[in-house]
């Protein structure tokens, strides 16, 4: 599935975990979960948001939970 459009406060640590796991390039990545390496590129400078199967999917090749990969910060209404 392809990722959408980023709609809100979505961070991910994709680029710092590959690091953590023996320096994985974004090629290794993708290929691991079946995507193109210019999707691990707009996923880690947070131009798009993952389908939620693509998040678990992501999640699984570093053996984290989503939670750990991607943080959502609500944004604040003003008063």
């Amino acid at each position: 599935m392809p990722p959408s459009k980023q709609p809100g406060p979505l961070t991910n640590q994709i680029r710092r975990m590959r690091f953590e796991h023996g320096e994985m390039t974004q090629q290794d990545l993708a290929d691991r979960i079946g995507v193109t390496r210019q999707t691990i590129i707009a996923l880690e400078s947070g131009k798009y948001t993952p389908s939620l199967l693509l998040a678990f999917k992501l999640a699984r090749a570093f053996g984290v939970g989503i939670e750990v990969l991607f943080q959502y910060a609500e944004e604040s209404k003003p008063e």
